[in-house]
C-alpha cells in the first residue's frame, strides 16, 4: 500500500504513522518527495487493511501498489529519484557521466584515465578491481590493490569511484573504497548479493542481465530497496539476441519504458551495449537524445594494449570529442552534461 501523507505533516505525525504501519505487521519505507512524503507499507494485503492504514495520523490518501516491484514503482514516487555519490549525481537535469578503464591495471594507467576523463567532463571514474571473466585464465583484476589505486585517483581528481563487487563476502571491503557499488550483469539475480549491497550506505549501479526482462530488472532493484538502500541506479547495457553484428543489442527504448515504470534513474552503457569502439560515440549521443539520466563509458589511454575490453574502449581524445558533441545533444533535449 502507498500512504500519501498530508502536505503539512510534521515529524511527530510521521513517526506515529510509521509506528501504526509496524503495528499492523507491515514494513514501512519512507520516501521523501519534493511535494509529499510517502510511506510504502510492504507486506501481505488483507481485508480491511486500507481502512486501517487510513486511521494513521497525518494520512491524506491510501492506495494499493499494483506493480510487483513495490518500492521501485512510479506509483510509489512520481518524480525521478536523484542518486548522489560524491561528485556523481544521476537523475536530475544534468546527465551524470561515469568513465574510465574496464580494468585497473596499474597506477600510471589509472591516473592518466582519471585526469583525462575529468578534463573532458566526466563526473565519476569507473574501473574494475575485481573482474568477472568468462575464462578463469583471463585477467581477474588487482583486487584490493586495485581498490587502493581507485581511492588514490579519487584523492587526486575528486571524481567519485564506481567499481564492481562480485561476492557478498567482498561487499564490506569494496564499500570501504568505492562511492558506488556496481552489480554486474552476471550478478543481477544474485539475490544474496543484492541484499548485501542493500544493507550498505553506498549508492548502487545495477546492470541488466543479458537475458533479463524489464520486470526481472526492476524486481532485482526491489531487493536492494527492500533491504534499506534507496540509492539505486538502473543500467541498460544490452541484451543477447540472435544478432552477431554487435556484442549485445542495445535497446534504447528501455529508457522511455523504464522512466514510465520506475522513479529510479536510468544509465546507459554504450560500450558493452555495442562491443565496438566505432559504435560507441553514436550510441552515446543516441542515449542522451533518448533521455538517459547517466552514461557509463569505457575509456583507456591506450586501448590497443588494455588488459580487457580494448575493442570497445575509447581513447582519451575520442572521449573528449564525444563529450563535446553530447553536450549539444543534451542542450537540445533540455539537459546538461
Amino acid at each position: 500500500m502507498i500512504i500519501v501523507m498530508r502536505r503539512s505533516v510534521g515529524s511527530d505525525e510521521l513517526q506515529q504513522a510509521i509506528a501504526h504501519v509496524e503495528a499492523l505487521g507491515l514494513k514501512p519505507n519512507v520516501l521523501y518527495g519534493v511535494e509529499r512524503t510517502v510511506i510504502a507499507a510492504i507486506g501481505p494485503e488483507r481485508e480491511g487493511l486500507k481502512e486501517a492504514l487510513e486511521q494513521a495520523p497525518g494520512v491524506a490518501e491510501v492506495m494499493p501498489i499494483l506493480a510487483p516491484y513495490k518500492m521501485a514503482s512510479r506509483e510509489t514516487m512520481q518524480q525521478t529519484s536523484v542518486v548522489t555519490a560524491g561528485s556523481l549525481s544521476v537523475g536530475g537535469s544534468r546527465i551524470g557521466v561515469i568513465a574510465g578503464p574496464c580494468s585497473v591495471e596499474n597506477e600510471d594507467q589509472l591516473m592518466q584515465a582519471a585526469v583525462g576523463v575529468k578534463a573532458a567532463g566526466a563526473t565519476a571514474l569507473r574501473g574494475g578491481a575485481f573482474k568477472p571473466r568468462t575464462s578463469p585464465y583471463a585477467f581477474q583484476g588487482l583486487k584490493e590493490a586495485g581498490l587502493k589505486l581507485l581511492a588514490k585517483a579519487r584523492e587526486a581528481t575528486g571524481l567519485a569511484v564506481v567499481t564492481e563487487v562480485l561476492a557478498t563476502e567482498d561487499v564490506g571491503l569494496v564499500a570501504e573504497y568505492a562511492d558506488v557499488l556496481q552489480i554486474g550483469a552476471r550478478n543481477m539475480q544474485n539475490y544474496r548479493l543484492l541484499e548485501a549491497v542493500g544493507r550498505t550506505s553506498r549508492a548502487v549501479l545495477l546492470k541488466r542481465g543479458p537475458s533479463a526482462t524489464m520486470e526481472e530488472l526492476l524486481l532485482a532493484a526491489e531487493y536492494i530497496l527492500d533491504a534499506g538502500n534507496p540509492n539505486v541506479m538502473l543500467c541498460e547495457r544490452g541484451i543477447r539476441t540472435f544478432e552477431t553484428h554487435t556484442r549485445f543489442t542495445l535497446p534504447l527504448a528501455s529508457v522511455s519504458y523504464l522512466q514510465h515504470k520506475t522513479h529510479l534513474p536510468i544509465v546507459i552503457d554504450p560500450s558493452h551495449g555495442t562491443g565496438h569502439t566505432y559504435l560507441v560515440p553514436s550510441m552515446t549521443l543516441a542515449a542522451v537524445a533518448a533521455g538517459a539520466d547517466g552514461l557509463i563509458v569505457e575509456v583507456h589511454h591506450d586501448p590497443a594494449h588494455a588488459a580487457s575490453d580494448g575493442y570497445q574502449t575509447l581513447n582519451l581524445a575520442q572521449f573528449a570529442d564525444v563529450m563535446q558533441r553530447a553536450r549539444k545533444v543534451a542542450e537540445a533535449v533540455g539537459r546538461t552534461i
